[in-house]
């Protein structure tokens, strides 16, 4: 997660980022307190949560938020600020918070928990998912479309056994409970198609009797957060793979 922190009052500023860093220690922060050179930062750095003041001179808190928008429409802006009046403003821009000065790490961590636009991990390789709430999985970040839903629901349950080998007949039982083995042979047929058109033929493994994956080619939240990834534990809100009736996440690494 990459922050931004801007205040005129350089004491403020101090206490912001040592509220932040304590917050959110994964964070990497960009402190300035002028306004200008935060907006320059922000062109190169791809800001997910920025931490304005409001009364600054020359560009205030609400114009920066407007300039840091129009860089990256998703930027989650969080006003820190002594002053109410511009609740208003602020709300028409579509801030993710509001603090009131002074900061604190029990008011920050409130806003960061409740983000409009969720933090989300980057991606280092060409397979993705996303088992928190409803499954997806993802080739260079686009979500991949299968024949049928039960394609999906196979790598979800190979995702969720973490690289375990499972046989046939388990496969056939989570996902229909009655036999269409022969209409499992199409479902694997056409995983492994899918997956072979984004280059990605060698995640997915079937052997005799038996399917696996191979966890190394894929980023998963649910992995990240068994890794004690910081920003994958703010992510997890208690739901997982909701879509489906079998799947149970266990938060114990």
């Amino acid at each position: 997660m990459k922050a931004l922190l801007v205040d005129d009052e350089k004491l403020q500023l101090l206490r912001l980022e040592k509220c932040v860093k304590e917050v959110i220690p994964d964070a990497i922060t960009f402190e300035f307190s002028n306004p200008t050179e935060a907006l320059e930062a922000a062109k190169k750095e791809q800001i997910d949560i920025a931490f304005l003041d409001i009364e600054m001179p020359n560009i205030n808190g609400i114009m920066l938020a407007k300039s840091l928008k129009k860089i990256n429409p998703k930027i989650n802006i969080i006003f820190v600020t002594a002053y109410n009046d511009y609740a208003y403003e602020a709300m028409k821009i579509h801030a993710s918070g509001y603090i009131s000065k002074p900061a604190t790490n029990a008011k920050i961590k409130q806003e960061v928990d409740g983000l409009r636009f969720p933090i989300v991990l980057e991606s280092t390789k060409k397979l993705s998912c996303k088992c928190f709430g409803n499954f997806e999985i993802f080739a260079d970040g686009k979500p991949l479309k299968f024949t049928y839903s039960k394609s999906k629901e196979l790598l979800a349950y190979l995702i969720d056994r973490e690289g375990a080998a499972i046989n046939i007949n388990e496969l056939n039982a989570v996902l229909w409970e009655v036999d269409h083995k022969s209409y499992l042979r199409n479902i694997i047929s056409d995983v492994q198609k899918t997956l072979k058109a984004v280059d990605a033929a060698d995640f997915f493994i079937k052997r005799h009797n038996e399917c696996y994956i191979d966890v190394s080619k894929i980023d998963c939240d649910a992995y990240e957060y068994k890794n004690n990834n910081p920003t994958a534990i703010r992510m997890y809100r208690g739901e997982y793979m909701i879509q489906y009736e079998w799947a149970f996440f266990s938060e114990e690494n």
